[in-house]
Formats: C-alpha cells, structure tokens, sequence
C-alpha cells in the first residue's frame, strides 16, 4: 500500500507490504509477501509503535512523515528487536533526533547491540502507563514470546492492543488490512502457518501471556504482521488459547521422504488405512518437496501425524530428518504419532525415528513397519493397518 491508512481515530498504519522477500527468516516460503505493521498515533505527543525490516527505511518514513506533517516524532515505542520490525531505529533517529525510545529492561541492551543506542530512553516496567495528551499507553512485557525482551502495548484509551508478533501472520495486505475486509480462511491459515513456524515452541509462554492480558479492555488488536482485527477480536483470542493448548482438529497429516518411490507407496497405504478408518481429513506430504511451513502448520492443526523415510547413506532420509528436528524444536503435545521406515544395504531409518519418537514424546501407534528394499503385499497390509489404527486413536471425526 502506498501511502499511511487511518486505523482508528488518529492512531495511523504507517507498515510496509514486502513481495520481494522469498524467505521469512531465510527460512519459510513467502508465496503472498509479507506485512510490516507499523503505527503512529498523533496525540499531544506524537508516537511511532514499531519500525520495519531494514530495505523498507524509505516506504515507511514517506508515510511516517506524511503523518507527523510538520510535527515531530517524540517517542518510539519498541515493542520486539528483531530486525523486521526494529530495522530502521537508527535511520530513524537521524530522521528525528529527538526520538525517546521506550522498552523494558531486556530491550536496552539489544537497542545498543544492533544500534548502538543507549542514550533517549524511557524504560518501562510492567503494566506502567504513560499519558501522551489524548491517549494513555500501558505496556505489558510478554517474555519468550517469542524473545525474551517481548512487550505489547494497550492504547486505553482506543482499547487497542499492539501486540507484537502475537496473533501475527503471513501475508501482505491485498488492499484490506482488517479482519472483516478479509476471508477468514485466508487470514486463519497463514496466522496459523506463522504460529507453527515462529511461536509454537513458545506455547506455555503464550498461554501466560494470554492471562496476563486477560483482564484488559481490548476492542481492537493490531499484530506486527498480517491481519489487523477489529471486528472480532474474541476469534483470533481463542485461536490463540487453543493452538497454544495443543488442541487439534480431527484428521492426519502423513509426510514421508523416498528416492524411488518404496517409500511414498508405503504413505499411499498408511493414508488408504485411514480413510478406511473414518478419518477424511487426510493430508499427505512429501519432505523433499513440499513447503516445511506447510507441514508443521498442518501438523499443528491435526491430531496424527505419520511420519515415513527412508534409509540414506545409514541415515533418516536428509528432509524427513529436517522436519523431524524442526517438530522437536517446536515441542507439539496431545497428538498421536506412527511411524514407518524402508531400507537396502543398510538399516537406519526407522531406528532414527525411533529416536525421534522418543524426544518428541508423542503417543504412539503401531504396528511399525520396516520393509527391505521394495515393499510387499503383506508390508503394504501393515502400513494399511498402521493408517486404520491411527484413525481409531484420533478418535470419531464430526460429520461435516
């Protein structure tokens, strides 16, 4: 979007829509861009929440500016360092020298690692307020979610809540930035996607941050990235609750990795024993090809995961084994997991997912199945078996 868009009263979107990064992080496929929320509210002091990723300096600063018009910019409220939304602090002090910066404690010393800032600051302890004339700010330090130096700030007077990378999601704005201006199910899966990828291993972290917050007046939350909601906020709260509670939905996510196709033929018959089982909401994957975000955010949403590889040079096939750590990385709870593996020459696959099963944690179901080489008729029948009971343990799906 081109220029800065009122969002409530004189409070402005000031963000940036990025179509050239391919990789968040360097990490997760961007295939609908990505949004830089970022925000000025004009009181009798004039405040910035948050900046942008780095490249972005001039976007940004032309909407910033048609803001502030002649006026200039008293505080920047920062509400998380990583360098997406903290990029342009020091490009912004040169704007307006007289910027005070506001962050807790843990702030302070990422504020002068990344840019050498340890002068105009007004550190804030949790739950203090300060009044800009017209608007009164509250700021609520949210550690681990997902840094340690995490802050949201409360607008109490809008009842509007910035809240950081918490209910964000990918996706740059398509001309509407909120919620109503949107389809649900656009929003729900790339906040989901960014969830799996970003938050999730933090999810007791967000569960303490949502009773810290609980008790607050909120009738508007604007994210750091995504969606801005102001229509319902209640919806993307209990999303919130239950993706960091490890609830799931009825269905399961079978992601395999295979060099000849002994592998994926053992998926088709896991995936065949499950909807033989009752469950329709199967989601079949290949490691070597499919987006990782993809899977994890499936893996998040559904109640069984089946996992399948093959032996490579004594070892788990090299993408199954990546999507391995990155689900131990991220610490999923309350799901069932089966598990299968194929070798030749050498055995190693199903051993290392048993090594993965027992990190992870997860419960599991059986039979295991290691085939030798191609498999048979009666190795299919147990991958067939393995998908039945995987749909006996996630339980009776709702009729749809």
């Amino acid at each position: 979007m081109h220029k800065a868009i009122p969002v409530c009263g004189d409070t402005w979107w000031v963000g940036v829509n990025d179509h050239e990064t391919d990789l968040f992080e360097s990490l997760w496929a961007l295939p609908q861009g990505v949004a830089y929320n970022a925000y000025v509210i004009l009181g009798e002091a004039t405040v910035a929440i948050d900046t942008v990723k780095g490249p972005c300096f001039d976007d940004y600063i032309d909407k910033v500016e048609h803001v502030l018009g002649d006026r200039s910019l008293d505080y920047l409220v920062v509400n998380h360092m990583e360098p997406d939304h903290a990029g342009v602090i020091h490009q912004l002090k040169r704007r307006y020298p007289g910027v005070r910066f506001i962050g807790n404690a843990k702030t302070l010393p990422m504020l002068k690692g990344y840019h050498d800032i340890d002068a105009d600051i007004v550190q804030v302890k949790d739950g203090e307020t300060l009044d800009i004339g017209g608007h009164v700010l509250a700021f609520y330090t949210i550690p681990m979610v997902h840094w340690p130096e995490s802050m949201v700030t409360c607008d109490t007077t809008t009842k509007t809540l910035f809240s950081n990378d918490a209910f964000g999601g990918y996706g740059a704005h398509e001309g509407g930035l909120f919620d109503n201006e949107k389809t649900r199910e656009r929003w729900e899966g790339e906040m989901l996607r960014y969830y799996a990828t970003i938050v999730a291993r933090y999810s007791g972290m967000v569960q303490t941050a949502l009773k810290k917050l609980a008790g607050l007046e909120i009738e508007r939350i604007f994210p750091a990235h995504g969606t801005l909601f102001q229509h319902d906020v209640h919806q993307v709260v209990e999303l919130y609750d239950r993706w960091s509670r490890h609830e799931t939905e009825c269905g399961v996510v079978v992601a395999y990795g295979s060099m000849y196709g002994n592998t994926r033929r053992m998926a088709d018959a896991v995936c065949r024993g499950i909807c033989e089982g009752g469950v329709k909401n199967v989601h079949l994957y290949d490691s070597s090809r499919d987006e990782p975000s993809l899977i994890l955010r499936d893996i998040w949403r559904y109640r069984g995961v089946a996992l399948l590889g093959c032996t490579y040079n004594t070892l788990l096939f090299p993408p199954l084994d990546a999507l391995c750590t990155k689900l131990i990385n991220r610490m999923p709870k309350k799901r069932y997991l089966g598990i299968a593996g194929s070798y030749s020459w050498s055995k190693g696959a199903l051993d290392a997912l048993r090594a993965f099963a027992e990190a992870v944690k997860l419960e599991r179901v059986g039979p295991e199945v290691e085939v030798y080489a191609s498999p048979t008729d009666a190795d299919l029948e147990q991958c067939v078996l393995l998908g039945k009971n995987m749909a006996a343990a996630i339980g009776a799906c709702p009729a749809r």
